[in-house]
């Protein structure tokens, strides 16, 4: 399935006619966020569930009649099925498959689960249930089934999570480096490895669909999503999308397999790619802004990675943007929203691209839709939307839309085509076989085969942009100061979308190793002081690790709240005093961005980008101390100051202070190449 449609890329937006619309109100305030070849592991070649027989194990209740009706018989072809389904169906049971709904608000009534019958549910950012562990998520998704399967027709429900980095609402899951870490590391198989353990991990909990990856190209450092991009040129986010493969698989067949998931690729499109300060959300600046651009720009920078995803890799599900798109070609000023856009949903994404799956929107996003609720359903929908996340509002949606089709201001033949998408993508994935958790793969979520994958991308997403008098690699017998809250400080390291929506420091969220562990992991001589307060003398080495505390989404703009790509004082402080007092000094800059070092660079001897490494801090001191070598490259530039955002790789008096692609690299033992 999800054959793409023959096409030419140069041909793939041109100049329609198109209805211009204004900006949106400014939307409501935003709970949270809309969310291998790996032959080493054991669950490689796991097959696809079989027919067990309790809801632990996977039995659908509608097995025994599995002959009564043709979209429950396995042996006939996906789209036969869907058909059959389709034809059966109510305008009240389709618009319910269309509505997608938080679990918290479905905890309120789950029998509204039965009643409205609705497609979806989701966890945001944080969502989970209590206790917080692999058991609990399975019992609770599998209760939510179970009111799904009470519907006339059995149509078992959809699950989404963002697993943007591992399956991060999960504590004690596999936390990998964020997406601009493994686009430093630009290695392709690693990313479609750390994808399928995510995969893994997620379907072993009950979710059957992840909210990842990001396909975005970050075009301004100050932009609080940076880190959920792989880099700032699209041929780098388009070699990482084997991301997809590693989630979906490589076939439609692959989706029914307990260590598969529905992907999603997001945020559709150039919400990467938007201009300072046209944000009208709250206090954010950059983050659910206009992208201000002519077509070609859009069609090589914005739009270019999901031509790939869609004909290359099939994903399965795409998310819009929150962003708006403003066209400079017939002046700016008359900015669409995404979720609004006809053009660039259907016309282009499902028309010309191909597209098979299906849209879902991101969270509450057909609010941001100029007028009232009903013109916001159908607007949306009529664009091409097939599932709006609305997940305190489902019993509304479902209302509205139906009154909007009884009105005939949306066409049946587009309800349709929506639920159509979404029932093939419910078939691909065997719910209709299996729709419980199968749990088979429960006890490897967090193992230490999925760690040391972990701990492999970090080492290899490290960057060393200097390494002065052989500062590095350091030796397990020299005497280490270290100096930091980044240093000790799980929350730090894994950033957002860890646990909670925003993530938090500290080291009693989730299990993991931070950066000071695993240097005392290799030096038996090691000093550390959080506010570099402790004696120096004495030192061989001083390691500083700066850098940034978590945050996600406009939250996380420059601007906002006094945020800043600049070093705190507290971090420069730390510089001062540790490579002052002692003969070498290393920094580590632990962010999701690049920050302004420019007048700290010359007082160290080395200096590190760490990203944001996750769950696997031993993957640092690896590195450090020449047990993996320096491989890592710049996905974006590196800005001399604040004042030169946005600058990307191509532009005109291109000076920044290191260029994309920029990263020493070393031999096994730690000597440049």
């Amino acid at each position: 399935m999800w054959k793409p449609l023959p096409t030419k890329e140069s041909n793939l937006i041109h100049h329609p006619s198109r209805r211009a619309l204004p900006h949106g109100r400014p939307p409501r305030s935003r709970l949270v966020g809309a969310l291998l070849a790996a032959s080493a592991l054991a669950v490689s070649a796991v097959p696809a569930a079989s027919a067990q027989t309790s809801p632990e194990s996977g039995t659908s209740p509608t097995s025994s009649s599995s002959q009564k009706a043709p979209y429950l018989n396995p042996e006939l072809a996906v789209e036969q099925r869907v058909s059959d389904l389709l034809g059966r169906m109510t305008l009240q049971e389709k618009a319910g498959q269309m509505t997608q709904a938080e679990r918290a608000a479905a905890d309120e009534d789950q029998s509204k689960i039965t009643s409205l019958g609705l497609g979806s549910l989701l966890s945001g950012g944080g969502s989970a249930p209590t206790p917080n562990t692999p058991k609990a998520w399975a019992d609770m998704i599998d209760g939510y089934q179970k009111h799904a399967l009470a519907t006339r027709l059995h149509i078992p429900l959809l699950y989404g999570i963002d697993s943007v980095h591992g399956h991060g609402n999960l504590v004690g899951a596999t936390i990998f480096p964020h997406n601009i870490a493994l686009g430093a590391a630009r290695d392709p198989a690693l990313v479609r490895e750390a994808a399928h353990i995510t995969a893994t991990e997620t379907r072993a909990t009950g979710p059957q669909w992840a909210f990842a990856p990001c396909l975005c190209v970050a075009r301004d450092d100050r932009w609080g999503r940076t880190y959920e991009s792989f880099g700032e040129d699209p041929k780098l986010v388009t070699e990482m999308e084997t991301a997809i493969d590693g989630l979906q698989g490589t076939d439609p067949k692959d989706l029914a397999r307990r260590d598969r998931v529905l992907a999603t690729a997001k945020h559709y499109a150039g919400d990467g790619d938007t201009t300072y300060g046209t944000s009208t959300t709250g206090t954010y600046k950059i983050d659910q802004g206009v992208t201000i651009t002519d077509r070609e720009h859009f069609r090589n920078t914005d739009l270019a990675p999901y031509i790939p995803a869609v004909q290359q890799h099939r994903v399965g599900s795409i998310m819009p943007s929150y962003s708006s798109v403003d066209w400079t070609e017939d002046g700016v000023g008359n900015a669409v929203k995404m979720h609004a856009n006809k053009e660039l949903l259907t016309d282009v994404l499902k028309q010309k691209i191909g597209f098979q799956g299906f849209l879902i929107s991101d969270w509450e996003a057909i609010h941001q839709i100029p007028g009232d609720y009903a013109t916001q359903v159908r607007t949306a929908v009529n664009a091409g939307v097939d599932m709006s996340m609305e997940p305190r509002t489902a019993p509304k949606f479902v209302q509205t839309l139906i009154a909007e089709v009884q009105a005939g201001r949306v066409p049946m033949s587009r309800i349709d085509d929506a639920v159509r998408r979404i029932l093939r993508a419910k078939f691909h994935l065997g719910l209709f076989e299996h729709p419980y958790t199968d749990r088979t793969n429960i006890d490897t979520i967090g193992s230490p085969a999925h760690r040391a994958v972990a701990r492999r991308a970090v080492a290899q997403s490290q960057v060393l942009l200097k390494n002065a008098n052989h500062a590095l690699p350091l030796k397990p017998s020299q005497r280490i100061y270290v100096a930091g809250t980044n240093a000790n400080d799980l929350g730090n390291q894994a950033g957002g979308w860890t646990v909670t929506w925003q993530g938090q420091s500290g080291n009693t969220a989730f299990p993991g190793t931070t950066i000071l562990q695993g240097i005392k992991q290799n030096a038996s001589n090691v000093t550390y002081s959080t506010d570099a307060s402790a004696p120096t003398s004495g030192h061989d080495v001083g390691i500083v690790v700066v850098g940034e505390t978590p945050y996600t989404e406009g939250v996380g703009d420059v601007g906002n709240n006094g945020r800043t790509l600049n070093l705190s004082d507290t971090d420069r402080a730390n510089i001062d005093r540790v490579c002052g007092a002692i003969k070498t000094c290393v920094v580590l800059d632990v962010a999701g961005r690049p920050q302004i070092v420019t007048d700290e660079l010359p007082k160290t001897d080395a200096f590190v980008m760490s990203w944001l490494p996750g769950s696997e801090g031993e993957g640092v001191a690896d590195v450090l101390f020449g047990k993996r070598p320096f491989t890592g490259k710049l996905p974006m530039t590196w800005p001399r100051s604040e004042a030169q955002e946005p600058i990307n790789v191509g532009d005109k008096n291109y000076d920044p202070l290191f260029p994309y692609g920029y990263g020493h690299t070393t031999r096994a033992g730690g000597a440049l190449r």
